[in-house]
């Protein structure tokens, strides 16, 4: 069985070596790189993950696969939501927002339309699949 934890450190690091290529990290596939701040420990933790742009902020989903639980990486931006993005050639500060209501279905059709395998992963969990709105903050 694959190790989980040594595939996202692989993703990283082929993300951070080929994100000034032109067709960027994973050969053009929206991906970013997400910084929480452990929720219990206080330590950051790096996370390759897919992403919808939407206008101004990135959207992020916390689909873990379908899996009965959300990812730790939601657990540690709801309780600490000032996070780091990588995405592309830029590093920035971004407070994340879980979103909620006529907000979320809207997004959710723009992730769906980009990326249909998340209805699989929605039809598989009783949880709703939480979308992260990624901010940019100044400085």
């Amino acid at each position: 069985m694959t190790d989980p934890a040594a595939v996202n450190r692989q993703m990283i690091e082929e993300f951070r070596a080929t994100r000034h290529a032109p067709e960027g990290p994973r050969g053009g596939r929206p991906m970013l790189l997400l910084t929480t701040t452990g929720a219990r420990s206080g330590r950051p933790h790096t996370t390759p993950m897919m992403f919808v742009p939407d206008g101004d902020q990135l959207i992020v989903i916390a689909s873990n696969m379908g899996a009965p639980r959300h990812p730790d990486w939601y657990h540690n931006l709801v309780a600490r939501p000032d996070v780091t993005v990588e995405v592309g050639a830029e590093t920035y500060p971004a407070t994340a927002t879980p979103l909620t209501g006529a907000e979320r279905e809207r997004v959710w059709q723009q992730v769906i339309a980009a990326a249909p395998f998340f209805t699989e992963h929605q039809a598989k969990t009783t949880r709703l699949i939480p979308l992260i709105a990624l901010t940019r903050r100044s400085g």
